[in-house]
């Protein structure tokens, strides 16, 4: 993808599908664009190539909820919980964790919900538009989403979620048995019942961020693969020259979209970001004949279903267990666990792939867009956390607007960059 390098008005760093929508939007405001990426675009260095690719307005809760906590932080240390914090002496996870629990609260979680469904459903009108047609558009499945739900407990709470649900815009309905079966035939559930997303849709990974990358390229974006960062050089609150492993560019604005090394590359900078890398785990496997077509959610399990052709993947869990954490084999068999339980009657031949990846989280589940202060021309587009295929095509129009000098037309307040930085806010006083 790679072409004649040119500085451009606009470097983005990061080639996931953060920074390649950033791309994206921004091209289309007439800038000449450049991406770097450490790795190749849609490799296995990058979250977006393993995942289980959901977008669409499922999914818009923000992890910071007042439940997460009522067992206490110790809850979150506990090897088998869903969001699992590994323990470890760390500064910045500790300060994560303060912020974390500040934003546990009915009020906040509200509030981000309604940010985090709005970027859902922006980032999913896009996506119909852009894979309408062309090499995109069989990446691209939006035929629904089954929420599936095991103990009673956890049906009755969700059916009495549903009206409240579609009046903030999630078309959520109750599932009848009758019509689980005519969705997914010859499917065996061991649940209690289930609820039905029609806006429910996913990407297939790493195709969809392969092709994007082509379709960006062919803008005239500038791709350069096996171009890591190495280093910033600054003047007059501006990033002057960014360095790389393919070379050096200068240009006018600078986007850090490198999502869990985000913070790392920003720190270089002086720039302080709450941001904290989880790591998700998928299991890719041979599909039986009974497996389901559409994307299931296992919900008291955490865990979702994402059907690929004559592949099956299943992915969960969150781990903060910082930028080196190790694999962890407890964590893959709690989702294997987890599929074993809600459908006893699926039997894969072979495991294809097994996979790990890190989302970048914010203490909020909000993610970080804007301009990062002091600098004049240093933006940030990363900590979309586990919702990231879904919040990226609106986030990078977005960052695109701003850049341009033009006001967007969604508050972005709630997501500005230094939200959590008290130097910030005196100095915005």
């Amino acid at each position: 993808m790679a072409g004649r390098r040119t500085d451009p008005d606009v470097l983005v760093v990061g080639g996931g599908i953060v920074g390649l929508f950033c791309a994206y939007h921004l091209r289309r405001t007439g800038r000449s664009v450049a991406v770097v990426e450490r790795g190749p675009i849609g490799g296995p260095l990058s979250c977006s190539s393993g995942n289980t690719g959901f977008v669409g307005t499922q999914g818009a809760a923000p992890l910071a909820e007042p439940g997460v906590l009522a067992n206490g932080v110790r809850g979150l240390l506990h090897p088998d919980s869903p969001l699992y914090v590994r323990p470890r002496l760390d500064a910045d996870l500790l300060r994560w964790l303060r912020l974390f629990r500040r934003a546990c609260t009915d009020e906040q979680a509200a509030a981000g919900h309604r940010v985090l469904l709005e970027l859902k459903k922006r980032s999913l009108r896009i996506l119909h538009e852009l894979c309408a047609s062309g090499p995109l558009a069989a990446t691209f499945t939006a035929q629904g989403m089954v929420l599936a739900f095991r103990t009673p407990q956890g049906y009755a709470s969700a059916c009495r979620s549903v009206p409240a649900a579609v009046a903030g815009g999630v078309p959520l309905r109750v599932l009848h048995p009758a019509e689980l079966r005519a969705l997914e035939p010859g499917v065996e559930f061991d649940i209690c019942g289930a609820l039905y997303n029609e806006e429910g849709a996913y990407l297939q990974v790493p195709e969809f961020v392969r092709e994007l990358g082509r379709l960006v390229a062919g803008t005239g974006v500038q791709i350069h693969p096996y171009a890591e960062v190495t280093g910033f050089d600054v003047a007059n609150h501006g990033v002057v020259r960014v360095r790389t492993a393919q070379g050096e560019f200068r240009p006018r604005d600078t986007v850090i979209a490198a999502g869990a090394w985000s913070g790392r590359c920003a720190r270089t900078l002086g720039v302080a970001l709450a941001l904290q890398p989880a790591t998700g785990y998928t299991i890719t496997v041979q599909a039986p004949p009974n497996a389901p077509r559409l994307p299931v959610v296992l919900s008291e399990g955490r865990v979702a279903v994402t059907p690929l052709g004559d592949r099956l993947r299943f992915g969960g869990t969150l781990e903060l267990s910082g930028l080196d954490g190790a694999d962890s084999q407890r964590r893959m068999a709690g989702i294997r666990r987890t599929v074993a339980a809600y459908l006893p009657r699926l039997e894969p031949t072979g495991t294809v792939e097994t996979w790990r990846g890190l989302r970048p989280c914010t203490p909020d589940s909000l993610p970080l867009l804007g301009r990062a202060e002091p600098y004049r021309n240093l933006w940030v587009a990363c900590g979309h956390g586990h919702v990231g295929m879904g919040l990226a095509p609106a986030g990078g129009q977005l960052i695109a607007a701003l850049i341009a000098g033009e006001q967007p037309d969604m508050d972005v307040a709630p997501m500005r960059v230094g939200r959590f930085d008290p130097t910030v806010r005196r100095r915005r006083r």
